[in-house]
């Protein structure tokens, strides 16, 4: 096998570096901007895809097949993200010839769609969140959205049919309000995913955003993993992840990974692949959605399992057996906790910080996995997603994961571009996260509270680390001068990796 890894950044150094243990040759690919990413760097060989606009590059189909034909690759792994839970593609890659390291492009689209994985839940005979069982498409006269938002209640969740990450969704607490969600959820939509399509769901007052990872193989087993906890989210959208949960107790764990294994038997489902739940104060649990692909949050499930899930899909898409034992994979070890470390301004409204990278000291020590894409003297692009890490951390208690979070993050330095890292700080010593009090309204609610105040103060540690950024700065731009001198070739590049393919 040699695999091509469709995709960028951490993720595709997260596959590399999977591959290598394996023995497996990879290939990476990479737009303009990404020249001299790390995920370049550590490839076997890499191929230059096109312009830095996704949809010039990342998001090319063809241009994607033409590099895994050009270096004789035979497998291709799409992350997440980009065109990991695209159904053409993966067709488009069986019809070349080439394994696809995800599940198959009808398992995509019978479970990329939001009312059709909500239909095979309800085949499943698992409950679902009250809401809409068909799309509501640009067809859908005024009356007729009405009429679906009367019957299904408010306080609503509008959203998309189609993609995730927060994207077209819009939260109506009254009727008067609805059309006008409907057409902004729809444009977003259209904009992001190109379907504009959007469903309703009611919305739960206080609910908690609980996760079951899964594997499934090519005979019919599917194992089901321990819970994820994915409730702290700003806008929708992941912020913290952790596992286990401190609201799901042993039977509970039982009840929703059941619930999890049926609705992915009931689609055929293999490879990797999530099932997403709201979980309510009353302990009542609805399934919100499937993600057809490996999660972002997906070394918490590794630290507290000794499992890699990675490992296991490249294993599954060669045509292996799992042969973990369920008991064995939900029953934690410890607690594990991850950030994700994004190149944004958090005292401007989370504003994207992209700029170059002067100098970058990621955390170790006992517990800690840094799951990074960004090397010094990188530039973090306006074009992508700003994530530049995933820390992570691991305990054999909550406290003691939470603690060793915080001594990783004071320990993690970048310079050159402001980060998430004092806003991490100063979250997990709130006094309702410290003691797991939490719902998916949290985070917003919080920040609201502290709006206009800010994350961070300057301080003479910040002094000395402009002062030392400063001089590997000049010493990094000194030898990206020695290797134009010496005919392009970079003084950082293995001396013993192939030439990128032009």
């Amino acid at each position: 096998m040699k695999l091509l890894i469709a995709n960028r950044g951490e993720i595709a150094v997260r596959v590399i570096r999977a591959c290598r243990e394996l023995g497996i040759p990879t290939v990476a690919v990479y737009s303009d901007c990404d020249r001299g990413a790390r995920h370049v760097r550590d490839a076997d060989q890499a191929v230059h895809i096109g312009p830095s606009p996704a949809r010039d590059s990342y998001l090319r189909i063809d241009r994607l097949l033409d590099a895994a034909r050009a270096t004789g690759a035979d497998a291709v792994h799409p992350g997440y993200g980009f065109l990991a839970e695209n159904a053409a593609f993966a067709r488009a890659c069986a019809d070349a010839g080439l394994t696809f390291v995800g599940p198959s492009p009808e398992a995509i689209t019978l479970m990329g769609s939001k009312t059709g994985a909500r239909a095979v839940a309800i085949r499943a005979g698992v409950p679902v969140v009250p809401g809409t069982d068909a799309p509501l498409g640009a067809n859908a006269t005024d009356e007729a959205i009405a009429r679906e938002g009367a019957r299904v209640g408010y306080p609503l969740m509008v959203k998309a049919v189609a993609g995730g990450g927060g994207k077209g969704m819009r939260v109506v607490e009254s009727a008067d309000a609805l059309l006008n969600a409907v057409r902004t959820a729809r444009s977003e939509a259209g904009s992001a995913f190109g379907d504009s399509a959007v469903y309703f769901e009611r919305r739960l007052k206080k609910p908690r955003h609980i996760e079951i990872q899964l594997l499934g193989d090519h005979y019919g087993t599917i194992v089901p993993f321990v819970e994820r906890e994915c409730s702290i989210q700003r806008r929708h959208q992941k912020v913290v992840e952790e596992s286990p949960s401190l609201a799901v107790d042993a039977h509970l764990r039982r009840r929703i990974a059941d619930a999890a294994s049926s609705v992915a038997a009931a689609a055929g489902y293999g490879n990797a692949g999530t099932i997403e739940f709201l979980l309510d104060e009353d302990g009542s649990f609805y399934f919100l959605e499937m993600n057809t692909r490996l999660q972002v949050e997906h070394p918490v499930t590794e630290m507290v399992t000794s499992q890699d899930l990675v490992h296991w899909q490249i294993r599954i898409a060669r045509g292996e057996r799992l042969s973990i034992e369920p008991e064995q994979a939900l029953s934690p070890h410890g607690h594990a906790i991850e950030c994700r470390i994004y190149a944004e301004d958090t005292d401007q409204g989370f504003m994207p910080s992209p700029g170059f990278v002067r100098a970058i000291r990621p955390s170790a020590g006992p517990g800690v996995r840094d799951d990074g894409g960004v090397l010094p003297g990188y530039t973090v692009p306006v074009f992508y997603d700003s994530m530049i890490a995933k820390l992570i951390a691991w305990g054999a208690s909550r406290p003691d994961a939470v603690s060793r979070m915080l001594r990783a993050l004071q320990e993690y330095e970048v310079i050159g571009v402001r980060t998430t890292i004092p806003f991490f700080l100063w979250l997990l010593r709130q006094p309702d996260f410290v003691a797991g009090r939490f719902d998916t309204t949290y985070l917003d609610r919080l920040l609201v509270s502290r709006r206009g105040e800010s994350f961070s103060e300057f301080t003479e540690d910040d002094e000395r680390a402009i002062v030392i950024a400063t001089a590997l700065d000049a010493m990094f731009r000194s030898l990206q001068g020695g290797a134009s001198r010496q005919g392009g070739r970079s003084a950082w590049t293995n001396a013993g990796r192939q030439e990128a393919l032009r």
